[in-house]
């Protein structure tokens, strides 16, 4: 049972301060993990991640208006030498920023703890939405709340080894 009511989406989600508060917090927890390689900030613990802690990695992308990286704590599922990433901004109306970013530049890295991948992320199919949509729900249980707070479909993200193909 999600601990976040899907009923009752927060009024002030989409407003900009909300976004600010977001934007400082990743900020913040980016700060953390990196200084500590990961000992802190390796996993989520707000939400669904109070009772069932959701594992944290860091995605670079490169800014498409800045041409800067930037980086954003998230939560992760992973499959072999993929990761996978949702792009749900707390159900909020707007796609995050990194969402943004990677689709203009797929070019990423994820840091897990001190190690750092290079990837190639891309939005999952249809069909593979549907089939990692349960899975990731496993990993974070508010992922189906905010899926039910927001209009937009959120994407699922897949990032895989440079070179690997589909």
């Amino acid at each position: 049972m999600p601990l976040i009511d899907p009923n009752n989406k927060p009024k002030q989600l989409d407003s900009p301060i909300v976004s600010k508060i977001i934007k400082l917090g990743s900020r913040a927890h980016t700060a953390v993990y990196k200084a500590t390689g990961g000992r802190v900030g390796e996993t989520w613990r707000i939400g669904a991640g109070l009772k069932k802690p959701a594992p944290v990695c860091l995605l670079t992308t490169i800014g498409r208006k800045s041409g800067q990286p930037r980086t954003a704590p998230l939560i992760y599922l992973r499959k072999g030498d993929t990761f996978v990433v949702v792009a749900s901004q707390g159900g909020s109306a707007k796609h995050p920023a990194w969402y943004l970013n990677l689709r203009e530049n797929p070019e990423v890295t994820i840091q897990l703890g001190k190690k750092t991948f290079d990837l190639v992320a891309r939005t999952a199919s249809d069909a593979e939405r549907e089939e990692l949509w349960p899975e990731l729900v496993k990993v974070y249980e508010d992922y189906a709340t905010y899926a039910a707070w927001t209009d937009r479909k959120i994407p699922v993200v897949i990032c895989e080894p440079r070179g690997a193909g589909r």
